[in-house]
């Protein structure tokens, strides 16, 4: 089964084209990357999924229910974790998860509550109030409210910003177990490194538009390769050469690059040439791309 079905989902804001005809199926039980630069559209999508604004055209549908439609139902399938931290400052944090299931009509919750709790730290913060919580124990809150219904689908709007390695990994180990157990996740972070870990499928987004969409593994062997990058302090990359950068930057002395290999053979023919070309390497390594590269690459490109 589908479980998030986008089509040519469409935005403006004024002047500013938020989204230009997003479409992309995400399926039951999978672990899937939004990934994209500030301004891509993630959030603007996520909060067409949510109910939160309306699409100027196209539609999006949760295990089947349209979310304008038939938005109760999709409600009910659906649990979003924002990105900002919004709380109720005179609840506890117990109350506000019993609140939270009260509006999805679960008055005798207290079960699964606990167990939430439990399994994001914060069974010693649950007589709490909001209030006193550090950032990183909000942000657990936010998560446990999310997953109080038992949503077959969970949304995560940059989940990790701004806090700890331990809620990271308590989080990680929760969410990667839900996952396991049926749930659907959809990730959006700019930590590419845990998109990498968690995500078995990821789409880009550029401006608006779908950019790439495809498995990590496939995204890596079609896109990046293995990575030369050279540190050059003195001379530059010969023309020849110019189609295999991948990406390229200053340093303090020189410059360094990154370019495409594709067979451990071609590494000794790009060196020769920059020496012909008079090019000094103060540093090289020889690195498998991951996804940052690749994210890198697509950027620059526009489009897989």
């Amino acid at each position: 089964m589908t479980a998030i079905q986008i089509s040519n989902v469409q935005k403006r804001y004024k002047s500013l084209q938020a989204l230009g005809g997003v479409s992309l199926s995400i399926e039951e039980g999978e672990f899937f990357g939004l990934l994209g630069p500030n301004g891509a559209g993630k959030t603007t999508l996520i909060s067409i999924i949510a109910g939160l604004n309306r699409a100027d055209a196209g539609t999006v549908q949760i295990h089947g229910h349209d979310v304008v439609s038939d938005f109760r139902a999709a409600r009910r399938k659906l649990g979003v974790v924002p990105q900002e931290l919004v709380f109720d400052p005179f609840f506890t944090v117990r109350e506000t998860l019993r609140l939270q299931s009260g509006y999805f009509g679960l008055p005798n919750n207290d079960k699964w509550i606990d167990e939430v709790m439990e399994n994001l730290d914060l069974t010693n913060k649950a007589d709490t109030n909001m209030r006193a919580l550090s950032g990183g124990m909000k942000r657990r809150v936010l998560v446990a409210q999310a997953l109080v219904h038992k949503p077959p689908v969970i949304v995560l709007d940059e989940p990790t910003a701004g806090v700890d390695v331990e809620l990271r990994q308590t989080l990680w180990k929760f969410i990667s177990r839900l996952n396991r157990e049926g749930h659907t996740i959809v990730l959006t972070t700019h930590y590419l490194e845990e998109a990498q870990a968690m995500c078995k499928r990821v789409a880009m987004l550029k401006a608006g538009q779908v950019v790439a969409l495809d498995t990590m593994s496939s995204l890596i062997r079609k896109v990046a390769g293995s990575q030369l990058i050279v540190h050059l302090k003195a001379g530059d990359i010969p023309d020849d050469l110019r189609h295999l950068v991948l990406h390229a930057e200053p340093v303090d002395s020189g410059k360094k690059y990154s370019l495409k290999v594709n067979e451990y053979s071609e590494v000794e023919q790009i060196l020769a040439r920059l020496r012909a070309n008079g090019a000094v390497i103060d540093e090289m390594q020889l690195q498998q791309a991951d996804l940052e590269d690749i994210f890198l690459q697509i950027m620059e490109k526009g489009a897989l």
